[in-house]
């Protein structure tokens, strides 16, 4: 069902992905990407259990929009071991400015369709992203 304000749908696999990140922990991370030529957000791609934040990052494009998921481990200072979903709209300063917008105006219908996000981060340059950030966010 596309978006009146934006036009984008939400391809049914971007949810069954999300989905199998949450419940089973199945990937480490997932990029989406806006395919303009359908009009449709996709999965672009998949991060496997063992890749780190570092593969993370460097899996996003330095000059292109993206949506992405991360399932951040961590330990609290009462030494429990836990997790939270990140949702990170990537938006470099660098990418198109038709791109950026985009992004933006879909930004939200997408995120309602991921029930489950806990913390949502907006980045346009990899600092505002670091891990540093993802932590003090998680705590």
């Amino acid at each position: 069902m596309a978006n009146a304000t934006s036009g984008m749908a939400v391809n049914d696999d971007c949810k069954l992905k999300f989905l199998e990140l949450k419940a089973k922990r199945t990937y480490r991370f997932i990029v989406f990407k806006i395919d303009e030529t359908v009009k449709e957000v996709i999965v672009e791609k998949l991060g496997e259990p063992t890749q780190s934040y570092e593969d993370f990052t460097a899996s996003l494009p330095s000059d292109e929009c993206r949506y992405a998921i991360f399932d951040f481990d961590f330990v609290t200072e009462e030494n429990c071991q836990k997790s939270k979903i990140f949702f990170i709209a990537w938006s470099p300063d660098t990418s198109r400015v038709r791109s950026k917008m985009l992004y933006a105006s879909s930004k939200d219908r997408f995120k309602r369709e991921l029930d489950g996000i806990q913390v949502e981060l907006q980045a346009t340059d990899p600092t505002e992203m670091g891990l540093d950030v993802i932590r003090s966010r998680a705590a």
